[in-house]
């Protein structure tokens, strides 16, 4: 404690920050890591999580690489005496209450639930990085690249999203106004879940959804919380698929329209006159959870 209250920042009236100086940032979570090093300057960023490298799990993996990392610990952030540090609501609660104590300006991100929410957060941290014009710009361009998805007509595919350990994302997400947007229907929004938002996979396969989008990533490598997605009870719907990995619709950016792209490609591809049928819903649950 000693070591970090001397490394802690003087009170703002003993050293005040200039007004025309952008701020240095740390970032001890991955969505709050890939707006900063988006809207930054080169130098402004000391550092980010330590899965900003992962191209796995980070949408700016090649960006990361060229800045320190860290493991969200309020040790590796004080030394840097950085003037604000980003974090989402939900995590490294030790570690920003501990900043917090010291006198360290934290900005807490939740988890966007709608656009307009993930284009808020984007301008607002534009804001306090003092490129206002950047996040506007990056707004901009994501409303021109959602502007640009084909237009829906007729009937709405529908379609469920299957997350690692039966999770699914219901009405009033980003993830649902995504899909709306793309001209699929949310199945999972009138399939019942359990309290922690689960979905049964008898549920799935009984309701034949026209299109099952599974939140994983195919070059990921195999584990017991993915095990679910690989149930012969979905091998039905194998043609009727999407793998669409959760870094490309969770945090406010631009890959939300790339997300939302994939999802109105895989629409058109199963609304198509050369489309697979889907599975027989009775067969594929008796033989598919015997």
């Amino acid at each position: 404690m000693a070591a970090l209250l001397a490394c802690a920042p003087a009170r703002a009236e003993e050293a005040p920050v200039p007004p025309h100086a952008r701020p240095r940032v740390v970032s001890l979570n991955l969505c709050t890591d890939e707006m900063a090093l988006r809207l930054a300057d080169a130098g402004q960023v000391l550092s980010v999580t330590h899965l900003a490298r992962d191209p796995l799990s980070s949408n700016v993996a090649d960006l990361a690489r060229a800045v320190p990392v860290n493991r969200g610990l309020a040790e590796e952030v004080v030394p840097l005496k950085p003037d604000l540090a980003l974090a989402g609501a939900y995590t490294t609660r030790t570690a920003t209450a501990m900043l917090r104590r010291l006198g360290f300006e934290v900005l807490e991100l939740a988890e966007p639930q709608t656009l307009d929410e993930a284009y808020a957060q984007i301008r607002m941290v534009a804001e306090r990085l003092g490129v206002p014009e950047r996040g506007a710009a990056m707004v901009r361009e994501m409303e021109a690249a959602f502007a640009r998805l084909p237009p829906v007509a007729g009937e709405r595919p529908t379609a469920v999203v299957l997350r690692p350990n039966g999770f699914t994302t219901g009405r009033g997400s980003l993830a649902d106004e995504l899909m709306a947007k793309a001209g699929l229907a949310n199945l999972a929004a009138r399939l019942p879940t359990d309290k922690m938002g689960q979905l049964a996979l008898e549920e799935i396969v009984r309701a034949a959804p026209d299109l099952v989008v599974v939140n994983a990533d195919e070059a990921a490598p195999p584990s017991l919380a993915d095990a679910l997605l690989h149930h012969p009870a979905l091998a039905p719907f194998k043609d009727r698929t999407l793998a669409l990995p959760l870094r490309l619709w969770t945090c406010a950016g631009p890959d939300l329209a790339e997300a939302a792209a994939l999802l109105a490609k895989a629409r058109s591809r199963i609304s198509g006159p050369d489309a697979a049928r889907p599975p027989h819903l009775h067969h594929a649950a008796a033989e598919g959870t015997r």
